[in-house]
């Protein structure tokens, strides 16, 4: 834990580093009661959803379904959207106490170590909204936090930020094929949350078409930045006092492009689906260069690497896993840019 946001932009990049903190109450809106949005506290993994019974019998995980991917210790969990759209928070314990957090509003997924003042805690939804995006709360202090900058903005903690651990939003078809020995997380009643009846009807998705639409959250959002349509994927990449984001509506699908974002070489690739990630180019001091090698692989260095792991799965490199250059998953683009409003705009004609 730090007492300044986790890897922020410095320089002349406007984003989280510039607010002060704590924000006024006022800048809050609420959104559902406390605790409407029931966390989950004891999550329950299996191979799949095979055999799930009672109310979940007819549930099931089909390749083209979304999932937050998670890789620790040589180990991968996947977290079904399905169910993070109704529960927003889970709290694990997967190679240390982990936070997984997804916001259907801004289609943000962001992963953390789930500890306050280097303790563990449990998370949960306040029910109110900054900016759109998802507040939760820590049960150990009763601090306010943003789930897409992972900083507390309200209470005792104010100004401290959890540390990031990288996670990809994929399907669970690609996350299969690049972790065939993943668990994934079966819905209430099989897990556990902070309600005693949390169960949700999870063969509905409750934000159908909103991915779509122009509007933003529930109201409470003037955003202006018509650069791209409020709902483009993009992923963000910040370092070195520039941001920059990359949509898919320049990407493309099975696509790669090498760039530089305040010094850092990176690498930004698209699955065939449309899956976003970004990569530091630099490997054992070497500053690769990539090229698309077919729907879900990169080729640089001699070697062939996962898109969505990152991981060169042949030669000289195989085993050797690329450092993530996004600290969260690909969001919409309206909620890059009411966290980072200088940011850059990836043009395929740059």
């Amino acid at each position: 834990m730090t007492d300044q946001p986790n890897s922020g932009p410095t320089g002349d990049v406007r984003g989280p580093a510039d607010y002060e903190f704590p924000i006024s109450r006022d800048q809050l809106n609420r959104g559902a009661p406390k605790d409407a949005i029931p966390a989950i506290v004891d999550p329950k993994f299996a191979d799949d959803w095979s055999d799930l019974g009672g109310s979940s019998a007819a549930l099931s995980l089909s390749a083209e379904d979304d999932v937050i991917g998670v890789e620790r210790d040589g180990e991968a969990r996947a977290y079904p959207l399905s169910i993070l759209n109704w529960h927003e928070v889970v709290n694990d314990e997967f190679a240390g106490p982990l936070l997984v957090t997804y916001c259907p509003l801004c289609g943000s997924g962001v992963t953390a170590e789930r500890r306050v003042d280097g303790e563990v805690t449990r998370f949960g939804v306040s029910g109110l909204l900054w900016n759109s995006d998802l507040v939760m709360y820590d049960e150990k202090t009763a601090s306010l936090w943003s789930q897409l900058i992972g900083t507390a903005i309200r209470g005792p903690r104010a100004g401290t930020s959890l540390s990031f651990v990288p996670s990809t939003l994929t399907t669970w078809g690609a996350w299969t094929e690049t972790h065939p020995q993943t668990q994934v997380l079966l819905p209430p009643p099989e897990s556990g949350t902070i309600a005693e009846d949390g169960s949700r009807s999870y063969g509905r998705d409750p934000y159908r078409g909103y991915d779509s639409s122009e509007s933003i959250g529930i109201g409470y959002n003037d955003f202006q930045d018509d650069r791209l349509h409020p709902k483009a994927w993009v992923v963000g990449v910040r370092h070195g006092g520039q941001a920059k984001a990359y949509p898919t509506t320049e990407l493309g699908f099975d696509a790669t492009v090498e760039d530089t974002v305040g010094g850092l070489s990176i690498v930004v690739t698209t699955t065939d689906e449309g899956s976003l990630a970004a990569y530091e180019r630099a490997v054992d001091d070497e500053t690769l260069s990539f090229s698309n090698a077919g729907p879900m692989h990169l080729r640089a260095g001699g070697s062939r690497w996962n898109k969505v792991s990152g991981r060169a799965v042949d030669g000289p490199f195989e085993g050797t896993t690329l450092t993530r250059a996004n600290d969260r998953s690909e969001l919409f683009w309206f909620a890059w840019a009411d966290f980072y409003p200088d940011t850059e705009v990836y043009r395929s004609d740059e």
